[in-house]
């Protein structure tokens, strides 16, 4: 394993996995001030695994952005000699958050 320290936590029903000093776009957060959960920290050979949640772990983010658009995904319908097109597009919305750190 190698030495470095990470934490897996769980922000908005998706789980990402974050080292100190990691910038991580998530889903649009409407709370700022939640604090993600921590599902399992490892600290070179020591892990410890939450069942579900590690309630003694703490992670520390910071927002950067609140919100940041990404790449836009075109829908193109097409029905072949109906001439039915549909084409719309859509831009998900991201809060970029710093970790800080991981205790």
């Amino acid at each position: 394993m190698s030495a470095d320290k990470f934490a897996v936590i769980r922000i908005g029903g998706k789980q990402y996995k974050a080292t100190e000093g990691q910038e991580i776009l998530v889903d649009k957060l409407t709370d700022l001030k939640a604090l993600p959960e921590v599902l399992l920290v490892a600290d070179g050979e020591k892990v410890e695994i939450g069942t579900p949640v590690l309630t003694k772990a703490k992670v520390v983010t910071k927002v950067i952005a609140e919100v940041e658009k990404g790449e836009k995904v075109r829908v193109f319908k097409y029905k072949a000699k109906a001439r039915q097109r549909k084409l719309r597009g859509f831009r998900a919305q991201y809060t970029r958050l710093l970790i800080e750190s991981i205790s």
